[in-house]
Formats: C-alpha cells, sequence, structure tokens
C-alpha cells in the first residue's frame, strides 16, 4: 500500500508543493539558507503570554561568544530545564526566528527553556555546532543553582538538525561526565549517509535528498559519507550508545529521516537505554508547522508537553 499524506496535512502541502521555486544548485548551502530565511521573516514573533525571555552569553570551545535565550513562565515553580536547538540543515544559523516556537513548549508546560544560537556550516563546520550546543548545556549546569534549576533534571531537545546535535551533545556529555535526564529528539537529522532517495518519498520530502546532502556536506566537507565521520557529529555513527539519557524520538513516515531515526531508536534500546518512540502516519518532515491546529501537530505537542513535565 503506498504511503499517503494525512488528509489534514494534504491541502496545504499539495499548495506547497505546487508553488514550490526551483531546487537549489547542488551544494549551495546560502541559497538554501536564503530560502529558508525568507520563508521564516513572515513568522510570527510574539511570544506567548506569560513566557519571559532573557538574553544570555556564554564562550564557546574556541572561545567565541554564543548567544543564549533563557525563557521562563511568569510564576512557574523552580526544577527542571530543557535545552533547546532550532532546525534548519546545519546550514541555517539564527535562532531568533525560532524563541516562538521553543517560548510555545514553556508556555505549555511551565519547564523553562535555554535556546542556543549555535553557529551553523559552512561558515562553522564541525566540530562547532555540537560543540556550541554542549556550551548550553555546560552554562545551564553552571549556572543552574542561581536559575533555581535542579542539574539532575537537565534535559536536551532538538528538531531536525537541532535534533541531530541534541543526540550530539548528549554523546559529549556522556564522554565527558555530565548528567542528562533525557533526550528529546523531533525528526532528528543523525546520518551523513542518508544520501540514497526512496522513490516513495522524494514526491513528499519537504526536506529533500538534496537538501540533506549539501547540508552534511557543509558540516563535514570531505569526510561526509566516508568511513571517518564522528559520531558526534552524526550520531548514526556511534558504535557504542550504552549509558546514554533516557530517549524521546519521532519522526513522520513521509520523513527522509524516518529510517535513522527508528533505527537509532532500536539501537537505543538494545543498548539499555529507555526509549519512547513516535512515527505518525502521513506526516512529512516539519509537520505540525505546517499544520498547526491539525489533530496530528496536536497529539505531537502534547506527547512532548508530557515528556517535558515529567523530567
Amino acid at each position: 500500500m503506498p504511503l499517503e499524506v494525512d488528509p489534514e496535512l494534504k491541502p496545504l502541502l499539495d499548495a506547497y508543493f505546487a508553488s514550490r521555486p526551483a531546487p537549489e544548485a547542488p551544494g549551495d548551502a546560502l541559497a538554501i539558507r536564503r530560502s529558508i530565511e525568507t520563508a521564516l521573516a513572515a513568522a510570527p514573533t510574539e511570544l506567548p503570554a506569560g513566557v519571559r525571555s532573557t538574553e544570555r552569553t556564554a564562550l564557546g570551545f574556541d572561545g567565541a561568544e554564543i548567544g543564549l535565550w533563557w525563557l521562563t513562565a511568569d510564576g512557574a515553580p523552580p526544577g527542571s530545564a530543557v535545552v533547546w536547538l532550532h532546525g534548519g540543515g546545519m546550514i541555517f544559523g539564527d535562532a531568533r526566528p525560532c524563541l516562538p516556537n521553543a517560548a510555545g513548549l514553556v508556555a505549555a508546560t511551565g519547564v523553562p527553556v535555554l535556546v542556543v544560537d549555535y553557529r551553523c556550516a559552512p561558515e562553522h563546520p564541525h566540530p562547532a555546532p555540537v560543540e556550541d550546543a554542549w556550551t548550553g548545556l555546560a552554562w545551564l549546569h553552571e549556572h543552574a543553582a542561581e536559575l533555581g534549576v535542579d542539574p539532575g533534571r537537565i534535559a536536551i531537545m532538538g528538531e531536525s538538525a537541532g535534533g541531530g546535535l541534541a543526540a550530539g551533545a548528549a554523546l559529549l556529555a556522556r564522554e565527558r561526565g555530565a548528567r542528562l535526564a533525557r533526550q528529546i529528539l523531533i525528526y532528528p537529522m543523525l546520518d551523513d549517509r542518508t544520501t540514497e532517495p526512496d522513490p516513495e518519498l522524494v514526491a513528499l520530502a519537504t526536506w529533500s535528498y538534496e537538501r540533506n546532502v549539501t547540508g552534511w556536506h557543509a558540516l563535514l566537507g570531505e569526510l561526509a559519507g566516508g568511513p571517518d565521520v564522528p559520531a558526534t557529529a552524526a550520531p548514526a555513527r556511534a558504535t557504542d550508545l550504552r549509558g546514554l539519557p533516557p530517549a524521546y524520538v519521532e519522526v513522520g513516515d513521509l520523513d527522509i529521516f524516518r529510517d535513522e531515526d527508528v533505527e537509532y531508536a532500536r539501537r537505543l534500546s538494545l543498548a539499555g537505554v529507555p526509549v519512547e518512540l513516535h512515527v505518525r502516519p502521513g506526516c512529512p518532515h516539519a509537520f505540525e508547522s505546517a499544520v498547526p491546529d491539525s489533530d496530528v501537530a496536536r497529539r505531537a505537542r502534547q506527547d512532548r508537553a508530557r515528556v517535558l513535565r515529567a523530567l
């Protein structure tokens, strides 16, 4: 039986595919960035009522200043917290347009969120993006007492490229002896070897195989697809997943990341890591952003909020 789009998503996705501009030239990461920036320019920028934002900075592994936003809900008690990483195929580099998305998690759960403005390829290839994610995580641990956060209740969460970076930062945290309560991976970008198009997914892919190859090559250069890619850059390359924090993994069945995400969840489980896996039928990449009022988007947000509240 062929794959089908969720009926609530289909009208908007049909319109998207009908009006989709010509694809960028292979390898043109900056053209993809311009396209994403244009799309995000019309997105709302206001934070939900009752959510406050405080700007902070931290020094990265190479001495660069990394932007942070600490988002909190008015009147919420201290306790748990989440480090949050936006999407963008490893090549879109501004967290500001994504703040309302992260703030929606705060409004829904009361759990504070630290948004990390990690640097992106091609200007900042690996290890800069994942090290910046680690910088945010380390900063939150260092400032936990003043922020009212329990260091044992800190999670890391990301979407798409941010999900891959969250998984990579979880590997770094294990190596460096930092405790993480959970890793929350939303359609994460995990494997630089996802290059062979699945004919069933090509026509339904909102993040294309061509863009995916461009993103990985911008991040990894000549290493992409070869035998020497580090697991902190592409977590699907990790050979030992033992001792990682419990995972929540979510992906649509029309997403080109579906197979790599399901396989990563399977391997985590085999390594003794508790895993909650959701494969959303009829959903492409970033489905809940495309049609936020659909039933499947509401279910996804409810599941994510449930996991955050349980920290």
